[in-house]
């Protein structure tokens, strides 16, 4: 998959990436107790818990968008935001998706749930050699519209998440990353619960360097016909 990202760095302005392999990270968290907690989240909606931590899901590279408007079938599917790492010309990347999930289709099979909704990825990026050291204080939120208000929905920083490259390590297991690999690195815990929603908007703040990374999409339902 062909992707588009702006750098903000006088030596590679713009990047033209293509996304050869792409893994999803689940059940990422640092801390044990807060994968515990986003298992349970995940339980009260039906879904299984799963047989190890974390686990790798390899998904379609054709599932990734960096359009605002997307299509979904029905209307029980949600967004979490998270860390995007992706290799391109020797070096490591970083960005942000959204891992937008059938919730629905989650209750029967997480690997399938992963494969139904197309994953939003920012148009920015930086370079993991300028935030490798300070990477637990970068600083993830995201925001669902309810009732035309934009509510708070994740926030915390990558400090409770493992790292980019604990999980790459224990992905590949002693493979190098290539050109091409593309992975979503974990998510937060949701406030209020896990829920459906149309809009979304994510951001991933540095502030030690003062940027952040946005994108904000919203998906239109199509009919669920039997």
């Amino acid at each position: 998959m062909h992707l588009q990202f702006i750098t903000g760095d006088e030596a590679a302005a713009r990047l033209d990436v293509d996304v050869t392999r792409f893994v999803i990270a689940g059940w990422a968290g640092r801390d044990r107790d807060a994968v515990l907690h986003h298992i349970r989240e995940l339980e009260a909606l039906g879904v299984p818990a799963p047989g190890a931590v974390p686990l790798f899901y390899r998904v379609a590279t054709n599932q990734l968008s960096q359009n605002a408007l997307l299509e979904v079938v029905g209307n029980e599917t949600s967004g979490e935001a998270e860390p995007f790492v992706f290799f391109h010309r020797g070096e490591c990347w970083v960005s942000l998706t959204s891992d937008h999930t059938d919730r629905y289709l989650e209750t029967f099979s997480v690997a399938l749930s992963k494969q139904a909704c197309i994953k939003p990825v920012a148009s920015g990026a930086w370079r993991m050699r300028e935030v490798a050291e300070h990477w637990d204080a970068l600083e993830l939120t995201s925001w669902i519209k309810e009732q035309g208000e934009w509510v708070v929905y994740q926030q915390g920083s990558l400090s409770s998440l493992l790292t980019p490259q604990a999980l790459l390590s224990r992905y590949l297991e002693g493979e190098t990353a290539a050109d091409g690999l593309a992975m979503s690195c974990g998510t937060l815990s949701t406030i209020g619960g896990i829920r459906p929603a149309s809009e979304f908007r994510m951001a991933l703040h540095d502030p030690v360097l003062g940027r952040t990374l946005e994108h904000t999409y919203r998906t239109g339902a199509l009919p669920v016909v039997a």
